[in-house]
């Protein structure tokens, strides 16, 4: 553990941008040849959409990263945070209980927040409205929503009192996984259900992408599956019923160009959604 703690403390940005592109291209091999479903899409159209969100989403991380830096450093020169009030553990034990947290704070809550407040489910909507779900879907986010995701990593930062190198490590574990239950991949169904226990797997949050209502409202997690059910929003459906999108923005024209889903969250309020 202390040497992947001196690791991260030290990441290079090189090996950072590394983690991000190896899990696309490892996933995107995987999918390619065995996918879970069959889509009638050009891949590389539909790839370079969500590249331009990934793209954004890097820019936007990149532009405030002094603030996470900040944010640690402060916590940790006032010994503040949940992990100062834990004193006596071991370096493991901190870890699995800060990257716990970080995931609750920066992953779930910011999620969950962001369906139940509609400035900010207008921004998400861009995540959901894609309706051939793959590992390129896992960041695509509207540039405002990083920035919100973003002020919640650094709120969960300050609340775990988590060193910088800590949140190195949450992050490339939280792009890694994002991308593995994203990807348009089939696991047999006797494995996935076994990870569901631990992390998000790919059939479990497939859930979240389905079109309508309460399954896009389930299934909030990022890397542990605990929170969704703890807090009740755990849900499961079959792989042959899932359909991806959203149901208020089906419309192909709707998603196909970078401009459209920038503009997505600014244009009329669509009919209200299904319940079914």
């Amino acid at each position: 553990m202390n040497a992947i703690a001196e690791y991260f403390a030290t990441i290079p940005s090189a090996h950072r941008a590394l983690i991000l592109a190896g899990g696309i291209a490892c996933f995107w091999i995987i999918e390619s040849a065995a996918p879970m479903m069959r889509f009638d899409y050009r891949k590389w159209p539909h790839a370079l959409v969500n590249f331009f969100f990934t793209a954004t989403t890097i820019v936007v991380n990149f532009a405030l990263a002094f603030l996470l830096l900040q944010a640690s450093e402060w916590t940790i020169a006032r010994e503040f945070g949940v992990l100062f009030l834990l004193p006596g553990l071991g370096l493991l034990w901190q870890t699995l209980i800060g990257l716990l947290l970080l995931d609750l704070i920066s992953a779930w809550l910011a999620h969950w927040v962001s369906h139940k407040t509609p400035p900010l489910w207008k921004l998400h909507l861009i995540h959901h409205s894609d309706t051939h779900v793959d590992t390129t879907t896992a960041n695509r986010h509207h540039p405002g929503e990083s920035v919100v995701r973003f002020a919640f990593t650094a709120l969960a930062v300050v609340i775990v009192g988590a060193p910088l190198w800590m949140v190195f490590l949450y992050q490339a574990m939280s792009v890694v996984l994002s991308q593995f239950n994203h990807a348009n991949i089939a696991l047999p169904g006797w494995l996935d259900r076994a990870l569901a226990w631990v992390i998000v797997s790919p059939d479990m949050h497939k859930v979240h992408h389905h079109y309508v209502l309460p399954h896009t409202d389930s299934n909030y997690g990022n890397i542990f599956s605990v929170w969704d059910r703890l807090f009740g929003t755990f849900r499961t459906l079959e792989r042959t019923q899932l359909v991806y999108g959203i149901d208020t923005h089906m419309a192909p024209e709707e998603h196909r160009t970078v401009w459209a889903l920038l503009t997505m969250p600014f244009r009329p309020k669509p009919a209200e959604r299904s319940k079914r």
